[in-house]
């Protein structure tokens, strides 16, 4: 694991699992142990994001980002990126997504 995924509030999210938007809401509520009732849409997932940056910071490490949603219309990728803006902009804590390709 490198130093960014050592950080405390670090959770590390594999895009080649995520190339979906139901994969991506399985990985995310797996990974940061998100409540059942989670439900499918982008609100309801930025209400439960919410809630968790309502305890502290969240780093989002993207590994493989460019299989990201890679199986989704663009436009779902694009509601994903105004939703973590919306809330990296309005939470009561940081929230930070790194994006990161396998190297060559």
């Amino acid at each position: 694991m490198d130093d960014d995924a050592q950080q405390a509030g670090t959770v590390v999210l594999s895009g080649a699992v995520a190339r979906t938007r139901p994969a991506l809401f399985a990985a995310l509520t797996e990974a940061l142990a998100l409540p059942a009732y989670l439900g499918d849409t982008w609100d309801a997932l930025a209400d439960v994001l919410r809630d968790r940056l309502d305890t502290g910071p969240l780093t989002l490490l993207v590994t493989d980002a460019g299989q990201l949603l890679a199986d989704e219309p663009s436009d779902q990728h694009a509601l994903l990126r105004t939703m973590l803006d919306d809330l990296a902009g309005t939470a009561p804590h940081p929230l930070h997504v790194v994006l990161r390709e396998a190297p060559p």
